[in-house]
Order: C-alpha cells, then sequence, then structure tokens
C-alpha cells in the first residue's frame, strides 16, 4: 500500500494492517479501505479520509485534529483517547464506535450517526 499526501508525494508504502505509529500527517486517503487496520497512535492530523471505510479500526490515540472524515464508516471502531479537536466528522458512521476520552473540542459532528456510541469525557 502507498499512500500520499495532498500534494502527491508518497509518504507512506507498507502493509495496510500495520500503519500503528505511522506519520499520515496531511494524507490523501480519500475513500480508502482501512477497515480493521491499526492506526493506533499514528499522526493523521489534516489527513483526508472522506468516504473511507475505518470499520472496527484501531485508532486509539491518534492524532486527528483537523483530519477530515466526511461521510466516514468508523462504525465499531476504538478512537480511545484520539484526539479529534477541530475534525469534520460532518454525516460520519459512528455506530458503535468507542471514543472514551476523545478530544472532540471544536469538532464538526453534524449529521453523524452516534447510535451506540461510548462516549465518556475526561475530567
Amino acid at each position: 500500500m502507498k499512500i500520499k499526501n495532498m500534494q502527491g508525494n508518497v509518504i507512506f508504502t507498507g502493509i495496510r494492517d500495520d500503519l500503528c505509529g505511522a506519520n499520515l500527517r496531511e494524507a490523501d486517503l480519500r475513500d480508502a479501505d482501512l477497515r480493521e487496520a491499526n492506526l493506533s497512535y499514528a499522526n493523521l492530523a489534516g489527513a483526508d479520509l472522506s468516504g473511507a471505510d475505518l470499520r472496527y479500526a484501531a485508532l486509539d490515540c491518534a492524532k486527528l485534529n483537523r483530519a477530515n472524515l466526511q461521510g466516514a464508516t468508523l462504525r465499531y471502531a476504538c478512537l480511545r483517547w484520539a484526539n479529534l479537536t477541530d475534525a469534520n466528522l460532518r454525516g460520519t458512521d459512528l455506530r458503535a464506535a468507542n471514543l472514551r476520552g476523545a478530544d472532540l473540542d471544536g469538532a464538526d459532528l453534524a449529521g453523524a450517526d452516534l447510535r451506540e456510541t461510548k462516549i465518556a469525557f475526561a475530567e
């Protein structure tokens, strides 16, 4: 799998399931198939994940600040302690996702499907 940034430069080459800790800042991942991928601790700040399929993906502690996740499928995804500050989550399928401890400050959740989603905020 090759992943490019918004300028078209290759920023990652490897196996889809092993993206733990990868630096994918500002990556172009529109409509990507990332089902069950391990993206824990990955830097996806400013990445375009619009329309991406992230069902069952592990995104624990991932940096998704300013990321575009509009229309993405995050059903059953684990986003514990993820940074989603100022992320675009409009129309995102977050059914049964785990957002415990996630930072959603400034995130746009308009039209997002949050049924059965686990959300608990840190004090």
